[in-house]
């Protein structure tokens, strides 16, 4: 077989919208085991510690599954070779989630092992599954170099234990979420620009709208798992049920109704897609991470809704909502091109709510959690109201 008939029949045609594939599809259920590791990770360590902990799992987490998306949006994953990539990575994931709840403990190196596999030897097999000649070939060695760089760190912090390991664990994130910023310039190797970077806008917006989806399921299925843990469902566990479950719908509310269509429709007609979609990836990390501690607010508004919000509390009632919001804003910014006034309106009454359960009066957890959620749900309204009303005003 010729090398331009592999590349051919290896990357996916650019002569027509690629299409999100029933590989990637099942490819993203391992994911939402993940998703579920993290906020129960998060739910068991309600520490300045764990939250640290549960920061860089889930970095380490949001790298594997966005590197991938880049490269199904590359490479064919309707390919024998491709498809056996993914379900490789797709396996050392699985065995990297079920190591997470362990991975400041006696599975540290398992879990670092597992994610530097996933990085370095997908940047290895799409760089022979291309050769030595295409115009890829150079940002793939480039990618390549820096995942071993940060593999360094991840193995290193393997063998290390406590503060050390999570700081070694720091610096290979910051090494995998910087170099991009910088084009993946290396020594010797030179820099890469977005704008060589082919990619199908269309196929990377629904990929992140996806994992959205896989994040608020875990959302959902949090709040049914602790409603239906209760012997007996009193009137007050009925309510909390209420409140998670509107929690959740305010924030598919906020995304998928004022702007998942436009951003597949901003990143398919941009001139660097590639750099808008490095954005999207960056705003969606703080988005998701916004969810996942959602999931674990809404457990503790019906598990512990008549304790008082301790501060530990607060972290996951408040801090949700306020990463949500704040990833939410940051990422219409980047469609918008500005930042919706609802979202700031939000996160200044969160911080209100913070500063008056702190030093005025002592909330219990349902409280606190009922306020937070009508606060989404006054933004996601406001924010409905508002886009309806310009949309109406561009069609007279």
């Amino acid at each position: 077989m010729s090398q331009d008939h592999k590349r051919a029949t290896t990357l996916r045609s650019r002569d027509q919208a690629a299409r999100v594939s029933n590989e990637e599809l099942f490819f993203d259920l391992v994911y939402a085991f993940s998703v579920t590791q993290l906020s129960h990770y998060l739910l068991d360590h309600l520490t300045l510690l764990g939250a640290l902990q549960t920061l860089v799992m889930w970095f380490a987490v949001w790298l594997g599954w966005q590197y991938t998306a880049w490269t199904t949006n590359w490479f064919n994953p309707g390919t024998l070779r491709i498809r056996g990539v993914l379900f490789a990575i797709m396996l050392l994931a699985m065995v990297m989630a079920s190591a997470l709840p362990g991975a400041f403990g006696e599975r540290g190196l398992v879990f670092a092992l597992c994610f530097v596999g996933i990085q370095a030897g997908r940047t290895l097999c799409m760089l022979i599954a291309i050769g030595p000649n295409d115009p890829l070939t150079p940002n793939f060695r480039r990618l390549l170099a820096w995942n071993c760089v940060a593999g360094a760190f991840w193995i290193a912090g393997g063998f290390a234990d406590g503060s050390l390991r999570l700081a070694l664990w720091f610096g290979g994130v910051l090494c995998e979420y910087i170099a991009p910023m910088i084009g993946l310039r290396f020594p010797g190797l030179g820099r890469s620009s977005t704008s060589d970077w082919t990619v199908d806008g269309g196929h990377l917006a629904e990929r992140c709208q996806l994992f959205v989806i896989v994040a608020l399921g875990e959302s959902v299925l949090a709040t049914g798992i602790a409603f239906g843990h209760h012997a007996e469902w009193h009137a007050a566990d009925l309510f909390a049920l209420l409140v998670g479950f509107a929690g959740s719908l305010a924030m598919w509310w906020m995304y998928f109704d004022t702007s998942a269509k436009e951003a597949s429709h901003v990143i398919e007609h941009s001139s660097d897609p590639g750099g808008i979609g490095a954005k999207f990836h960056y705003t969606h990390v703080i988005l998701v991470a916004g969810i996942i501690v959602c999931a674990v607010a809404d457990e503790l508004t019906i598990g512990e809704g008549g304790h008082h919000a301790e501060l530990k509390y607060l972290g996951a009632l408040i801090g949700g909502p306020a990463l949500y919001l704040f990833g939410n804003a940051l990422f219409k910014r980047v469609v918008r091109g500005f930042t919706p006034q609802s979202h700031l309106y939000g996160l200044g009454l969160l911080a209100v709510l913070a500063v008056y359960v702190v030093f005025v009066s002592h909330l219990t957890v349902m409280a606190v959690g009922t306020l937070t959620t009508l606060i989404m749900i006054a933004v996601a309204a406001l924010e409905a109201v508002v886009r309806r009303r310009a949309l109406a005003a561009q069609a007279h």
